[in-house]
This record gives structure tokens, C-alpha cells and sequence, in this order.
């Protein structure tokens, strides 16, 4: 019964659909980082001008656009270096990964701009789309315990985690053009999909973004592959068999 060319063409498709699964279970393991990456590298990129004159006919796309940080505010950080946004949080480690139990934020209106055009960013609806290099600090309850919960095990692991964006840096942004209440340019959320705002190489952030685990990543992308191919096998199978 196993040799029936039927039964091969099912097991090579129940096969391929659990090869699939499973990969598609491991690259959600990265969590919001991968989805965040995957809408970075996969949005069209745009040139400002093409961004103002989306918003202004009101279409609806989601886009990605590239310029240098403008603001006519700012503020220093603990260096005197000009900032435009600055998220400071302390988070509690859990078994799934952190827990942020203290979340500062601190922004003043900015965009990007070049070659005299002007696109603002949505701040208030910049939330998991920040991707920059962030500052770490690990340690325990037990060093920090001002900040930690009462009744937290002084051995559980605590992390100080700041991310910011700087006045003097370039971004990529992703977003659907939209304005604002003044009638300008402005990138958003929509569609379903988060504000993005990115001062890294894309490179760089897709490494930031899908963490130190290569192995994790390789593995997802050759169970993705291989159900790929069992699924186009068993369709072979399928066509020969009926063919016959």
C-alpha cells in the first residue's frame, strides 16, 4: 500500500505543509522584531515628493521614505548630544523575555527632510516600529531594588534598556502618508500596520531586528524551503498521476 504512487503524492503533501508549519512557528519566535523587519525590507521605497503628493491626493499606501532628521525642537541627552526622541525603560526578565515595569518616553515633533521637502512623523503612534541600536544595562533585582517590584526575588534579571534618536542622524521611515492637522506631510501607521522609523543601514537593522540566533534563522528558512519543494513534489505526483 506505502508503494501506491496516491499514497506518496499524500505523504509528500502532509510532509510539506507540516515542513512549512513548523517554519513558519520558528520564524514567529522572533516575535515583533520580524514583523517589524519584514515590513521594513518589503515597503516600496519612495522619494519625499512622492510621499507629499500620496498624502495630499489621499492614497492609502504604505511606503517607506528615506531623509535626514529635521526638528525646529530639541533636547540633550546626559552627553549634550541633541535629541529628538528618547524611550527609557526597566524590564523584569520572564520566562517568554521581558517585562517592562517602568516606560519613559520623551519626544519633540520631527520628521525627515531633503532636498527642501519636509515629511513629518506621527510620534504619538511610534511604539514597537523604533529601530535603532540600543543602550543596555543587565543586571538583578537584587542591585537595583528601588526600581523593582516588592516581593521580587533578588536573583531575577533586570535590564535598564534606552533607545533615542538623535538630531544630527538619517532615517528611513515606513508609513502611509497621510497630514496633519496643519495641512502638511506626515507618515503614519495604517493599513494595519505600524510607524516605522529606522537610523540603521538596513543591513544592520535586518541583524538587529532578527537577533544573534543565525542558526534559529537558517533553520526556519530550510524547513520553509524544504515544504516548499514536498509541496511542488507532490503536485508533480499529482499531475503524473492524473496524466496516467
Amino acid at each position: 500500500m506505502l508503494a501506491s504512487p496516491d499514497v506518496i503524492v499524500l505523504l509528500l503533501a502532509i510532509c510539506g505543509i507540516v515542513a512549512l508549519g513548523l517554519g513558519a512557528l520558528v520564524l514567529r519566535g522572533f516575535g515583533l522584531g520580524y514583523r517589524v523587519g519584514r515590513l521594513l525590507q518589503g515597503a516600496p521605497e519612495v522619494t519625499l515628493e512622492e510621499v507629499e503628493a500620496a498624502a495630499r491626493a489621499g492614497r492609502r499606501i504604505y511606503v517607506r521614505a528615506h531623509g535626514r532628521i529635521s526638528s525646529a525642537e530639541e533636547f540633550p541627552d546626559e552627553h549634550d548630544r541633541p535629541l529628538v526622541y528618547r524611550r527609557r525603560r526597566v524590564q523584569l526578565g520572564t520566562a517568554s523575555g521581558w517585562e517592562s515595569i517602568e516606560d519613559q518616553r520623551l519626544a519633540v515633533p520631527f520628521g525627515i527632510a531633503g532636498r527642501g521637502i519636509y515629511v513629518g512623523v506621527d510620534v504619538a503612534a511610534l511604539d514597537e516600529g523604533l529601530v535603532v541600536l540600543p543602550r543596555e544595562s543587565l543586571g538583578t533585582a537584587g542591585e537595583v531594588p528601588e526600581h523593582a517590584p516588592p516581593g521580587t526575588p533578588a536573583e531575577r534579571p533586570m535590564r535598564l534598556l534606552i533607545e533615542q534618536i538623535s538630531a544630527v542622524e538619517h532615517a528611513y521611515v515606513a508609513g502611509v502618508p497621510t497630514l496633519d492637522a496643519g495641512g502638511r506631510p506626515m507618515l503614519t501607521a495604517g493599513a494595519g500596520r505600524p510607524l516605522v522609523v529606522c537610523t540603521l543601514d538596513l543591513p544592520e537593522a535586518m541583524r538587529v531586528l532578527g537577533g544573534a540566533d543565525r542558526m534559529r534563522a537558517a533553520k526556519a528558512i530550510a524547513l520553509l524551503a524544504a515544504g516548499g519543494l514536498l509541496l511542488v513534489a507532490a503536485g508533480g505526483g499529482a499531475v503524473a498521476g492524473f496524466l496516467r
